[in-house]
Parts: structure tokens; sequence; C-alpha cells
């Protein structure tokens, strides 16, 4: 492990949008340099999305530009393959892992087992098996890790426990969290099935990973393979982890007796919804009343609540908890300060002493666990609790039933075909097994 003066060697795997923003992030760092990239595209550039150019060689190029400037001659080293690079670059002290949904989990468990740290975007697995796995290796390994929820760090969060805890707004009956986002591919009504040519320097093959072989298409690479199971989960896999996080910790939203969830049309049963809501239903926690938490995407919306101030509706993106007392909003962006409903209840309100300690902010706690300091706050063991959240939202989509769900034994009790979506298969060579 790195000690307090050492330079924490970091390698990239996924160099798309949001690897090119965690480098960003690392980069200012003193005591962080980013020796190795891996991505199975070169560049490319998608004026969809990202709107410049993205890959392997142009984040090469910038994390070469920004360390020569004091390290003359510094060398970034960019691989296709990560196994290639973390079996050549033993050196490599932690991994960022910023690859689509579905290799998450092959990725940070193949580190996670070579003794590397990871950093993991959200949702942290593409299955509940895989999520139970990275937690578990996480702790057996004892390496540092942390989910990429970025409001999970901000001060606001930290209010919006504290002030729950305080009591501000009573005992806590409902939560309701929204967000506008919804599919990427508008127009289209089922996977595609022509085959186009694969793009100049991208080894589709190992793109796709553990899943198995389909033609190349744009309709999936870059960005836009969200809307399809085999690759990712949609909306409701994209922002649960975000905004259901203040939730999730404040209320300890673990293990719901029942999930039933809802979409708008009748999507392929390949492609993800455009619009759903998602229904968990909490019993008792340890002394913690039962709870409803509902689930919004795609631009619905819970009702303004009766202390909701005059007639304009509520923002496009929150989390709202109903208490017997009053109600609390965080709007606008994940970790934002709370704020009480009626005014009257936020004018008379005096903010609890803090009693969770601040953070140097996500990344730079990742990197002093890495060094031997305090857990992250979304290390893996909490993390994978709320990546399940949304997990359990997309099975019960995908089943189209209620799901009562047995957590401690990881099945459905209503419907055994779920099985096959709690754990999903992988081609031969890219197995993940639980030894």
């Amino acid at each position: 492990m790195p000690k307090a003066n050492d330079t924490v060697n970091v390698a990239i795997v996924g160099a798309g949008g949001m690897g090119r923003g965690v480098a960003r992030c690392l980069m200012p760092f003193a005591d962080v340099r980013i020796i190795a990239v891996a991505d199975p595209a070169g560049a490319y550039e998608d004026d969809f999305f990202y709107k410049k150019p993205v890959g392997r060689l142009p984040l090469k190029a910038e994390i070469e530009t920004h360390y020569g400037a004091t390290l003359p001659g510094f060398t970034c080293t960019a691989y296709k393959d990560f196994r290639v690079m973390l079996e050549r670059e033993p050196e490599i002290d932690a991994i960022v892992c910023a690859t689509p949904d579905h290799l998450h989990a092959y990725v940070s468990v193949t580190a996670m087992r070579m003794g590397k740290h990871v950093y993991c975007e959200k949702p942290l697995a593409h299955n509940i098996w895989e999520a139970r796995l990275m937690a578990r290796v996480a702790e057996e390994m004892g390496v540092a890790t942390q989910m990429g929820n970025l409001g999970h760090a901000r001060d606001g969060m930290r209010d919006t426990c504290e002030w729950l805890w305080d009591g501000a707004i009573g005992v806590v009956r409902e939560v309701h969290a929204w967000a506008g986002a919804t599919r990427w591919n508008k127009g289209m009504i089922a996977p595609p099935v022509d085959a186009p040519p694969v793009p100049e320097d991208l080894d589709w093959d190992l793109w796709l990973g553990p899943r198995e072989p389909r033609p190349y298409h744009p309709a999936y690479f870059p960005v836009r393979w969200r809307d399809f199971w085999t690759f990712g989960l949609g909306p409701i896999g994209d922002f649960v982890c975000h905004d259901l996080d203040a939730a999730c910790w404040a209320l300890d939203l673990q293990d719901p007796l029942t999930v039933e969830a809802y979409h708008a049309g009748r999507p392929h049963p390949e492609m993800t919804a455009h619009g759903e809501i998602c229904y968990y239903e909490y019993g008792q926690r340890g002394n913690r009343p039962p709870v409803a938490v509902t689930w919004y995407d795609g631009g619905l919306r819970p009702r303004t609540p009766a202390d909701w101030p005059g007639d304009e509706p509520l923002p496009g993106r929150g989390v709202l908890f109903v208490g017997d007392k009053g109600s609390m909003l965080c709007a606008g962006t994940v970790g934002a300060p709370p704020r009480l409903y009626p005014d009257a209840l936020m004018e008379a309100y005096t903010p609890p002493p803090e009693s969770l300690p601040r953070s140097p902010g996500h990344h730079r706690e990742w990197i002093d666990a890495i060094k031997g300091g305090p857990a992250t706050g979304s290390h893996f063991g909490y993390a994978a609790k709320l990546t399940e959240l949304a997990l359990l939202g997309v099975l019960a989509l995908r089943l189209g039933k209620k799901v009562i769900w047995n957590a401690a034994e990881m099945r459905v009790e209503n419907a055994p075909e779920a099985d096959a979506i709690i754990r999903t298969a992988y081609r031969a060579g890219w197995e993940l097994d639980a030894q």
C-alpha cells in the first residue's frame, strides 16, 4: 500500500467522457500519477454527447501534456486490453473503471484480485450477484474502493442525513425521487439488425467483453448502450445511485419487501423504457418504521406536497422526503442542500451540530484511503447496497410483475425466471466465478 508521502500510480480503464472526467479530477493531485490508460477504442468523436475527441489516444495525449509540463518526457502508456495493461504495468497501484455497465464487475474484480484499489463509475454492477461479489472481494482483499456517485461527498447530503436524524420533519413515511432522463435512441423500437462496418481502431469483440458476439452498430457505441439491457440499465440504473443516495444513507434502505415498476408504452423486451415509475416497500428496519419509496424518470414526477408554496410544479429533478411534521426537498443536483416545507417550518428550524465528518472531495477520499486514511463514503460495501436499489427496480421492470424479494437468499419468491437477470450469463473466457 502506498504510504502517506508516496505517489499513487493510477490507470484509467475506459477513456470515454466519464473516464476523462475522473482523470481530470485526479491530475491536479500532486501525489497522483496517471501512468496508463486502456480502452478498446483508439479515438472517436461523438457530436451527440461528448462533442470532442475521446478514446485512449486523446486521453493519453492530455495526460502526457499535463504531467509533461513539470516532468519532461513523461509517458502514459496506452493499451486496448486492460488485462494486458495490468500484466505489463506492475507498478499500477489503483485503477479507475469507467467502462459501460456490463464490464464494471469484470474489470473491478480482476483488478481487486490483483491487489489494486478501484474507483468504479456508477452503477456499481450490471446485476445483483455482481454487486454483492464486488463488495465481498473488496473486503477480502482489503483494497480502497469508491463508486462514482459524486454527491455522496457533498455537504448538502450530509446536512440532509443530519436533519432527518434530528427529526426535522418527524417520522419519514414516504420518499420520492425523480430525474428527467429518458432513452438515448428515442425513435428506435427494436434492437438494430443491420451490420455497418466497425469503426477504425475499435476492437468490437473486446468492447463486448462478457456478452455474446453481435454485429457492431452505432446504436450501441458510443454512449447509447444504456438503452439495451444487455449492456446498460436505462435511466433507473443511471440515476438511482445519485438521487436515492441520501435516502439510502439516512434511512438505511436495504432489502425492500416488495418492488413493482411500470413504464409507458410497450418497449421491446431487450430495450429500456422511455419513462418509468417504481415502487419500493420497506418494512421495519431496527427502530426505523416502514417507509414507501417511489422512483420516477422520463419526465414523470410526484404530486406536489400539501405544504408546497404556490402553484408552481416541483423542479425537474430532486428527492422529496415526506414526514409527519412536514416535507424536505433536495432539488436540482445530487448533494443539494435540503429545504423544509412549509416555509414556517424552515424558518423555525435550528440545524443540529454536524455529526458526519465533511469530505475533502469524492476523489480525494479515495486517494487518502489508498494511503491508509479513512474508508471512503461510497466504498463498495455501501455502493453495492445502493446499487441494489436500482437493480431491483430493473428486475421489476423486466419481469413485469410485483417482486417479492428474498434478500437473504438473493431470489424472487414469486418469479424463478428472475434468476437469469439476478446473475447474468457470461461468455466463455469472461466468467466471474464466486471463488
